[in-house]
């Protein structure tokens, strides 16, 4: 299946196109005056100083980016210190409230937690229940259950009157944990509260939280509880159910589900129904039906985004397909620019299939047109060297990430850790674990069982015992903190 180029009388491709093209804006013709032209040898040195220019700018950008996060960083820490003492009771509103807000959208909780301990000390003070919304959907996250069920008394100790959001937010915390029943009997205690009533929302987020369980059997229930109660389904959560069947390979319920939205009328497929029948059937190498119902959204008038493309050399890739290069044609044709999400895609393709090669060089122009990578870029990285035995390349890796300003998160140090696991170097093993500790990382599952692994191989163990002793004690007390201030 290749593209074929467009008759300019034409106001369509032929029947036998894959994209169809997209129309251009004004800023996508001005794009055109900047095409890329052939230099000529004598132009190689103009074109070092372009390259240099474009990495200092790179530098730049990431040297910002640092001092943002550093003053973040002191800010929280600063809060957090007078968090623990008696006497600062009038500071400042804007200090406290910013500081509360980066730790929540970062899910520190512990910082959160605190500093909100601290916010409720001050004179100024005045409970609002939007706050708690945000406290109980971080912790619902971060799958902190009985730290939302503490703050959730606290609120009530508060003299405030739950609303139809918090209760949303404790809905979402028991559901992203897997407590069901929890979570029902919280849309049950909803219903026999005032103006508390479950609507749409309250149900998309108990769906969602079904379908990341793989929960399929109490779908049906839900639905049966929101026609009882009137509530019709929308675009949310038909797209919600699709994705989910789509990836739990369910795919007669997945194409069921598309019939009822197209005979709604008030729920009719979008870009994000099309971004999930593709990526369901690509996923599971099925590249024929992939096109079929690409081909299919394109004559429901529905174009593809970014993420649509993305998915499509992705699915090619991992069908071994290299030569369906039709997708990236498509994309500078229509002067669609490359994004980090693209590099990613393509480097991980590679990477898979040992073109150690062809990824360097992907990862050098991922840079040189200014874009950062981030943790997805290295772990991609990481595994191709672990694989083609190259491991002293995943040292550059390292310092690549300390100079660049990279936010480190668990599965970057999983990944790291495992390749220096399967080579049983202990001693780096070791180092980047207390390294993850350092940058406030918490071990998961994936960490403790790779060390264990490595340990046992290496005949350590006593040391694979710690390691599982620190993994059960991990367990047991991640759900018991709470600061001293909200009790």
């Amino acid at each position: 299946m290749e593209l074929h180029p467009v008759d300019p009388t034409a106001l369509r491709w032929s029947s036998s196109s894959f994209l169809t093209p997209i129309t251009r804006s004004k800023k996508v013709l001005n794009e055109q005056k900047h095409e890329k032209w052939r230099r000529p040898p004598w132009f190689c040195s103009a074109a070092e100083k372009i390259a240099e220019k474009v990495s200092k700018g790179f530098q730049k950008a990431s040297n910002k980016e640092l001092s943002r996060i550093l003053r973040t960083e002191a800010a929280i820490k600063a809060i957090e210190r007078k968090a623990s003492s008696k006497k600062y009771k009038n500071l400042r509103p804007k200090a406290v409230l910013e500081a509360l807000d980066e730790a929540i959208k970062g899910s520190r909780w512990e910082s959160a937690l605190k500093i909100f301990g601290l916010l409720r000390k001050q004179h100024w003070y005045e409970p609002r229940c939007q706050t708690y919304t945000k406290l109980l959907m971080m912790l619902g996250k971060c799958r902190k259950v009985k730290q939302a069920s503490l703050l959730f008394d606290v609120m009530l100790s508060d003299g405030l009157r739950p609303t139809i959001d918090v209760y949303t937010a404790l809905v979402n915390v028991y559901g992203l944990s897997g407590l069901f029943d929890q979570a029902f009997s919280t849309i049950d205690g909803m219903k026999s509260v005032y103006d508390c009533k479950p609507d749409v929302h309250t149900y998309s987020i108990l769906i969602g939280c079904c379908i990341k369980h793989r929960r399929f059997d109490l779908i049906s229930q839900i639905l049966a509880d929101m026609s009882y109660l009137g509530i019709k389904c929308n675009a949310v959560i038909y797209n919600t159910m699709i994705d989910g069947y789509g990836k739990a390979k369910l795919f007669e319920l997945m194409e069921k589900l598309l019939s009822e939205m197209i005979e709604s009328v008030t729920c009719l497929p979008d870009v994000f129904t099309l971004n999930s029948f593709i990526w369901s059937y690509g996923n599971c190498g099925n590249i024929e039906k992939m096109e079929r119902w690409y081909q299919e959204f394109q004559s429901m008038g529905i174009r593809p985004d970014e993420r649509t493309l993305n998915i499509l050399i992705r699915s090619y890739g991992k069908a071994a397909m290299y030569e369906k290069e039709s997708v990236l044609n498509f994309m500078k044709k229509r002067f669609i620019s490359l994004t980090v999400v693209t590099f990613n895609t393509i480097i991980d393709i590679f990477g898979r299939v040992g073109n150690i090669e062809k990824m360097d060089a992907l990862f050098l122009k991922m840079k040189h047109e200014g874009m950062k990578p981030n943790t997805v870029t290295y772990c991609s990285l990481v595994n191709a060297y672990s694989k083609a035995g190259k491991l002293y390349r995943v040292n550059s890796i390292i310092r690549q990430v300390k100079n660049f300003d990279v936010v480190l998160d668990t599965q970057f140090f999983n990944c790291i850790i495992s390749a220096y696991g399967r080579v049983r170097d202990v001693d780096k093993m070791n180092k980047l674990f207390l390294l993850m500790k350092e940058k406030n990382c918490e071990p998961d599952s994936i960490t403790f069982t790779t060390m264990i692994q490595a340990y046992n191989a290496q005949d350590m163990i006593e040391a694979a015992q710690d390691v599982e002793s620190e993994m059960s004690t991990t367990k047991d007390c991640s759900g018991v903190f709470l600061p001293a201030s909200l009790i």
